[in-house]
């Protein structure tokens, strides 16, 4: 068995991913199937892509009702980006989707003086540089950690959600993953 699940949705940035994983030392595997996103010890719901076709496939592979298990289990879930803004009930991208719900809150179009929002941002109180390439900005009561304004980080039980992109921070993402994995 794969040290972390990274969900297949039939998008995503799953190369790089399962190249930072490498990178830690980490086994990794790409997948939809519900069984192996309930029994794995750690999975990443990756970002980039369109929240309508993404959430269409996770429905359709049953990966949303594996995901809502996990969860519900207490078993590790990382959320980059789009994958994080699928954790929340709903969004405003293409003309509004359904999310999977495990966190409360809602997705909207950033405002912002350039959309989107692309480049290395600063996340507060972290205090360390990441990489953002976004759109889109969720609304939670959950939010932990914010960059210019915008949430760049959410938690909610087992389930960590972050707006930017740690496999494409440099060190700072890798070592940002490396404490994610240990807390599995």
């Amino acid at each position: 068995m794969s040290d972390v699940v990274v969900v297949d949705y039939g998008a995503g940035n799953t190369r790089s991913v399962c190249a930072s994983l490498a990178h830690l030392g980490r086994t990794s595997e790409v997948t939809s199937t519900p069984e192996k996103i309930t029994r794995a010890p750690y999975v990443i719901l990756p970002g980039v892509g369109s929240a309508r076709s993404a959430m269409h496939h996770l429905n359709e592979t049953g990966a949303v009702a594996a995901l809502r298990q996990r969860f519900a289990d207490g078993h590790q879930i990382l959320g980059i980006c789009l994958g994080m803004q699928l954790a929340l009930d709903t969004s405003e991208e293409d003309g509004g989707v359904e999310g999977i719900g495990l966190v409360p809150g809602i997705v909207t179009r950033l405002v912002a003086d350039r959309v989107p929002r692309l480049g290395w941002a600063i996340v507060e109180p972290w205090g360390d540089a990441y990489y953002f390439a976004h759109s889109f900005a969720a609304h939670s009561n959950d939010v932990v950690a914010t960059s210019e304004g915008v949430a760049a980080a959410l938690e909610r039980g087992s389930f960590l959600g972050v707006q930017f992109h740690p496999e494409k921070s440099g060190e700072a993402g890798l070592e940002f993953l490396e404490q994610c994995l240990s807390r599995a």
